[in-house]
């Protein structure tokens, strides 16, 4: 069933107060809402829905507006269910029109509408923030017609992985899952399990690395013994194969890898498909999770410099090799075509379609480099402090949704987040500079009636 859409409807409420009435109607994220094209959102999110019988999701509007307040002011699920039950301008931004006292949705539901969008309509809150800054006069289309392409790493909430602490934590898992199906094992490793991962702590902090290599043969032998012991008991059980079949899976990789192999490795067991990527620095040689391609514009707008689209590339691929996907996502997300594309020398031999093959610049590059285009690569780098405020005040710095479609979703909510923060900031300053001049035009009206 398709959700019930809300609408204005001016009356009033005997026992709530009209969010109209106690309210600025003149603050920033009152006006935001006002220019958000709430109606194109719904249209676009509301594709996943079909009418039949049921009871009605709730308000596109509503879950909408919760993961823009989310990623604009850095906030977790549960602290903004807390901030929007005591702040009206929260509720209003979200097409309340009275003003609540409690929650009207599960902290959950936010988790399932995301999922339910997936990254594809989640993208039409981007293009929605890119829209109102054009509106309001923040950014001229034209600003995107020249972009800065870069990649970053997007953390996932792992712990740092080590190769005792993943065989330590596989064994607990296969233990409380045999213990949850009621299988007997022979032994459980529990106190012996933990004694050995200190000592391999303790051996490899002190740099005897004999010892905490023998610690770590012993870890080895008590995920083994466990996996022998529950594949014998659950052999020729149907339903208990099914059970354990993705555990005994992760614990088997992790037993048979080893720290100077190729390929895929596991370094998180409850999210196996994150990726070990250095990216050179030298304060985080190696980071865990996803590489994200950002775009900004070019030239720094009126409202500030815009982030044009963002996307996560898992398998953690070449930088060049990521512009043949890339540049026609940009194109889709703002609306026209790119006239010329600056990168940093990762993108060198890049794959861009034919089509924008001669529009990409990369920094070092002596072919086609005309004086113009040599004063633009002085720029490239304004992207690094975009990624750095998308990253450190957007919630992108570390990624709490599973799975790959939560990293990607993420990362779009994150730009968005951002963009939707320079366009209050924007709005602020439009309305300092309309009492600015209103004031100026009084203190003038008054000198003329003394003169």
């Amino acid at each position: 069933m398709k959700p019930r859409e809300r609408r204005e409807t001016g009356g009033m409420d005997l026992f709530r107060s009209r969010l109209d009435q106690i309210i600025n109607m003149n603050h920033e994220l009152v006006r935001l809402a006002k220019t958000v094209s709430w109606e194109v959102i719904e249209a676009r999110c509301g594709e996943v829905y079909s009418d039949g019988p049921g009871m009605p999701p709730l308000p596109t509007r509503l879950m909408a507006g919760l993961a823009i307040l989310k990623h604009t002011f850095n906030l977790s699920d549960e602290e903004l269910c807390a901030r929007w039950v005591e702040n009206p301008y929260f509720q209003f931004f979200c097409g309340e029109e009275f003003f609540r006292h409690d929650l009207p949705f599960d902290r959950s539901s936010m988790t399932r509408w995301r999922q339910r969008m997936g990254e594809e309509r989640i993208m039409s809150l981007l293009q929605e923030s890119l829209s109102v800054a054009v509106k309001t006069g923040a950014m001229r289309p034209e600003d995107t017609r020249r972009v800065i392409v870069d990649t970053t790493v997007q953390p996932r909430n792992i712990m740092f992985p080590t190769g005792a602490k993943l065989l330590n934590r596989a064994r607990e898992r296969l233990v409380r899952l045999a213990k949850k199906t009621g299988l007997d094992l022979r032994q459980s490793y529990t106190r012996v399990g933990k004694f050995a991962l200190i000592r391999h702590q303790r051996y490899a902090h002190a740099k005897q690395f004999k010892r905490a290599n023998k610690a770590l043969r012993t870890l080895k032998t008590y995920l083994g013994r466990t996996i022998r012991d529950i594949t014998r008991q659950i052999a020729g059980e149907d339903d208990l194969m099914d059970i354990f079949r993705k555990e005994l899976h992760l614990a088997s990789r992790v037993l048979e890898q080893r720290h100077s192999q190729r390929g895929k490795k596991i370094y998180s067991l409850h999210a196996p498909e994150v990726e070990c990527i250095g990216k050179g620095k030298a304060h985080a040689p190696y980071e865990f999770g996803v590489k994200v391609s950002i775009a900004t514009t070019l030239q720094r707008s009126r409202g500030g410099q815009f982030a044009l689209h963002a996307k996560a590339l898992p398998g953690n691929p070449y930088d060049g090799h990521t512009l043949a996907t890339v540049i026609p996502d940009i194109e889709r997300t703002i609306g026209n075509g790119i006239t010329r594309i600056l990168a940093d020398a990762g993108y060198r031999g890049h794959n861009a379609p034919l089509s924008h093959k001669f529009k990409v610049f990369t920094s070092g590059q002596k072919r086609r480099m005309t004086p113009a285009i040599k004063r633009e690569m002085r720029r490239r780098s304004a992207v690094e402090p975009v990624i750095g405020h998308i990253k450190n005040g957007h919630r992108m710095d570390r990624n709490y949704l599973a799975g790959p479609q939560g990293d990607a979703i993420n990362a779009v909510l994150a730009a968005a987040g951002y963009n939707f923060r320079l366009l209050l900031n924007w709005l602020r300053l439009l309305l300092c500079l309309i009492a600015s001049m209103m004031l100026i035009r009084s203190h003038a009206a008054v000198r003329l009636q003394t003169a």
